[in-house]
């Protein structure tokens, strides 16, 4: 079954006088690109928390957030971290930028990290509930990617049948393909009103249009088609190995367009080019 590599998902739970909420947005992307925003509270447990989100997800640009909000009467303590400040007031006094007063202390307590929450021990109680929150936003983004994946593979589906259709269409056409491919070399012959061995031109003739022959293309093609399903089908984690089958799927159509010769034929050409570029737009979104 294919999976997407767009998902969302969101958890929230109550423990002690804390609400913890996890929120998840992931899209595709050919590696995991993990960008998260975690509560100071837990800023100690980052290293166990991308590990698990590396573990669940494996692919795609993952948004990832944790907040906690105060249920309590009792306030979260405010940090400000004094040794910070004293330093940040020491490197803008450096600066001595002349002509200029400024507030030193007023923009050294805007500068990064210098406000914090007081250093709190998390009890295994709290962490397990972490844990299980943010579990359950993951769980919430694989099943968005297997609901999404459902979408995508009725969706492939149906542009693999409209190529194989396109391409059972050409049969009719070549006969005609034929005696116009010879028709033109003949015409062009007589133009030149030169003597020439029938037998010689036959035998040239023949070799003329095995080279623009398409047998082997179509059925390239359609072994092609045929391996698309069974890894859709069969495979989990098929994303790239399916761009990579539309790749070869594409050679075959260019080269069955380049040997056509035959306007009814370039038109069903385009139209497989058509469904192979939809193809390949929606497997980059596959997992």
């Amino acid at each position: 079954m294919l999976q997407s590599m767009t998902g969302y998902g969101k958890a929230e739970i109550n423990t002690g006088n804390l609400k913890i909420s996890v929120e998840t947005k992931a899209l595709n992307s050919k590696t995991l690109d993990m960008f998260t925003r975690i509560a100071p509270r837990y800023k100690s447990k980052e290293l166990e928390i991308r590990k698990l989100i590396n573990d669940k997800l494996l692919r795609g640009k993952v948004d990832f957030s944790i907040t906690i909000e105060n249920l309590g009467d009792k306030p979260t303590a405010t940090r400000i971290n004094a040794g910070l400040v004293k330093n940040y007031v020491a490197e803008l006094e450096n600066l001595d930028i002349e002509g200029t007063k400024l507030d030193f202390l007023n923009m050294a307590v805007r500068m990064p990290e210098i406000f914090g929450t007081q250093d709190e021990k998390i009890d295994g109680q709290e962490y397990n509930d972490l844990i299980s929150c943010i579990h359950s936003s993951l769980d919430c983004v694989i099943e968005f990617r297997k609901e999404e994946g459902k979408s995508l593979e009725t969706l492939l589906k149906e542009y693999i049948v409209n190529i194989l259709n396109s391409l059972s269409k050409i049969e009719p056409y070549e006969p005609e393909r034929l005696r116009d491919i010879k028709g033109k070399l003949q015409t062009q012959l007589a133009e030149l009103q030169i003597q020439h061995d029938d037998q010689r031109f036959h035998q040239e003739m023949i070799y003329y249009i095995e080279k623009l022959d398409i047998s082997e293309e179509k059925n390239r093609l359609k072994q092609h088609c045929k391996y698309f399903f069974e890894v859709m089908e069969n495979e989990a984690q098929s994303g790239k190995k399916l761009g990579f089958i539309a790749q070869e799927m594409g050679r075959e159509i260019n080269t069955i367009g380049s040997k056509a010769n035959h306007s009814e034929i370039q038109k069903l050409v385009v139209l497989m080019k058509d469904e192979l570029e939809k193809i390949k737009e929606q497997t980059n979104n596959v997992f």
